[in-house]
């Protein structure tokens, strides 16, 4: 009986809850300096941070029990005194708007406070857009927010059961109904198709009129690394095939097509300020996402499903460092899905640069189809035989 008692005891049941969630949150929260050391250092597991919140958790929940039992003693002790007990819909009352006041507070508190840890402004054209979306959906729900939360703990305080008063029964009321049903729908709806025309212009691939034509990077991701393909002078990106993925041909291109053969290979992706950027995103083992979020660009790479994403780039790399102060700023990709042990580390530099910073930076690439790769394709062997067949036929003619 003591131990089924303990397994329904709300207070256990809270306290394990509270200790498995800050538990996964720091399993799974892996960052670079947990692994930047060595030996004992780099698996030592900071549980002293862990057991402060769940200490401080469970102090809380034991306040609240002990606070309750004082005011249950008391009350039985005016009871016995032949005195009124305690008018608990008051003491009710009183809470919830103690809990009103602090939850204010709180959402003042996590405005003022974890609202400064925002990214800033948006460095390409469509991030305008989306941060402008984002910002009306913030003001619509957090005045929705205000509303309902102040009339509800409002309502409970100040029309707390009273002996003096009853209350009014209203079964049912057709214009309420209509009035919170119709207008959350007209909201919804315009953020909606907001959202949808929105969305329909960021995933247009075609290039407008006049417009001059989008370069083309191939990004593929692979645990824990992006690979990075840049089309050589004609312009075009060789079709790959997963069939042909070797040790020297890691992303699987396909070398039967010319617009393989001037393909280009980089360790940085470089992208060209105010042109347009279609980058075209695969991936060759588990799901990954492509996440650039000072581009406000981020789509799932899924591995035999090729997906693309289309943006025009509009701060440099340098415009950006002056702008934050921060001479050692640089935009990154990420990888937003938690694809294994390395997905923290799953990261590339991106520079937006000039026209021309870029032009004499794409000159100084190394072509994918390496002396490896030519080698492993037998395309050297190819070479001597197409000599000698031409020798031939100058000393027959």
């Amino acid at each position: 009986m003591a131990f089924k008692k303990l397994i329904n005891s709300k207070t256990i049941l809270s306290f394990f809850a509270a200790f498995m969630l800050f538990g996964t949150n720091l399993l799974m929260a892996q960052t670079p300096a947990a692994t930047a050391g060595t030996g004992e250092d780099a698996n030592q597991v900071d549980w002293t941070g862990v057991a402060y919140y769940v200490l401080i958790f469970f102090l809380i929940c034991l306040g609240v029990a002990v606070i309750g039992k004082i005011l249950k003693i008391y009350d039985l002790t005016l009871k016995i005194q032949g005195k009124a007990g305690l008018k608990w819909n008051n003491v009710m009352g009183v809470v919830c708007l103690i809990f009103l006041i602090a939850g204010v507070y709180g959402a003042y508190w996590s405005f003022t406070v974890q609202g400064s840890m925002t990214l800033p402004e948006a460095a390409s054209i469509h991030g305008v857009k989306i941060d402008e979306m984002f910002t009306v959906t913030t003001i619509l729900t957090m005045i929705v927010f205000f509303i309902t939360q102040i009339l509800l703990f409002g309502f409970l305080f100040q029309y707390r059961h009273s002996d003096k008063r009853r209350a009014h029964f209203l079964p049912h009321n057709n214009t309420i109904e209509k009035i919170w049903t119709i207008v959350p729908a007209i909201v919804l709806t315009i953020l909606v198709v907001f959202g949808f025309f929105t969305w329909q212009k960021i995933m247009d691939d075609t290039d407008a009129k006049g417009e001059v034509a989008s370069i083309n990077i191939d990004i593929t991701g692979h645990q824990f690394a992006w690979e990075l393909r840049y089309p050589g002078k004609d312009g075009k990106l060789g079709p790959k095939n997963f069939k042909l993925t070797t040790a020297s041909n890691k992303l699987g291109v396909d070398f039967t097509k010319k617009s393989s053969f001037d393909d280009l290979s980089a360790d940085t992706m470089y992208l060209p300020v105010n042109r347009s950027v279609k980058l075209n995103i695969q991936a060759q083992d588990v799901i990954h996402s492509v996440y650039m979020p000072h581009f406000r660009v981020q789509l799932n790479a899924v591995p035999g499903l090729p997906t693309f994403f289309k943006f025009t780039p509009t701060i440099t790399t340098a415009d950006m460092r002056h702008r934050l102060d921060d001479p050692k700023f640089e935009y990154l990709v990420y990888c937003n899905k938690i694809c294994g042990g390395g997905h923290y580390n799953m990261q590339k530099v991106v520079r937006v640069v000039s026209e021309a910073e870029y032009l004499e930076w794409l000159s100084h690439q190394k072509p994918y189809l390496t002396d490896g790769l030519k080698k492993e394709l037998h395309f050297a062997d190819a070479e001597p035989q197409k000599a000698v067949s031409q020798n031939r036929l100058a000393l027959n003619n």
